[in-house]
C-alpha cells in the first residue's frame, strides 16, 4: 500500500520560509518522479514544482521559480519542498504526489498522492 505524507505546512507571514516534507512509503522510491501541487480554495489544483527519480531534473511553475526549491533524498523515501518569500498568494494546501516516469506538470500524470498539508501566509 503506497502511502504519501506531507509535514510541515502551518500559518507564517507574508516573507517567511516554510519547508514542506513528504515521506513514501510501499513504492520504490528512487523510480518515482515526485511533484507538488497545491490547491487553494475555490481553485483548481496546480503544479508548484516536480524532481526527477534521480533528482538531477527539476521543474516549478513561473510563480514559484526563485522562492521555492525541491529536493529529495532517496536513502530516506523523502522529498522536501523549500519555501522562501513566501506570499498570501502561496496559501493552499499543498500535495505530494508520484508518477512512474519523468517530471509532468499535469495532475492527471501522477498516480499516488498525498492528503495535503495547509500552508497559509498572511499579509
Amino acid at each position: 500500500q503506497v502511502q504519501l505524507v506531507e509535514s510541515g505546512g502551518g500559518l507564517v507571514q507574508a516573507g517567511d520560509s516554510l519547508r514542506l516534507s513528504c515521506a513514501a512509503s510501499g513504492l520504490t522510491f528512487g523510480s518515482y518522479a515526485m511533484g507538488w501541487f497545491r490547491q487553494a480554495p475555490g481553485k483548481e489544483r496546480e503544479f508548484v514544482s516536480a524532481i526527477s527519480w534521480a533528482g538531477s531534473s527539476t521543474d516549478y511553475a513561473e510563480s514559484v521559480k526563485g522562492r521555492f526549491t525541491i529536493s529529495r533524498d532517496n536513502a530516506k523515501n523523502s522529498v522536501d519542498l523549500q519555501m522562501t518569500t513566501l506570499k498570501p498568494e502561496d496559501t493552499a494546501v499543498y500535495y505530494c504526489a508520484a508518477r512512474f516516469g519523468s517530471v509532468d506538470q499535469s495532475a492527471s500524470a501522477y498516480v499516488y498522492w498525498g492528503q495535503g498539508t495547509q500552508v497559509t501566509v498572511s499579509s
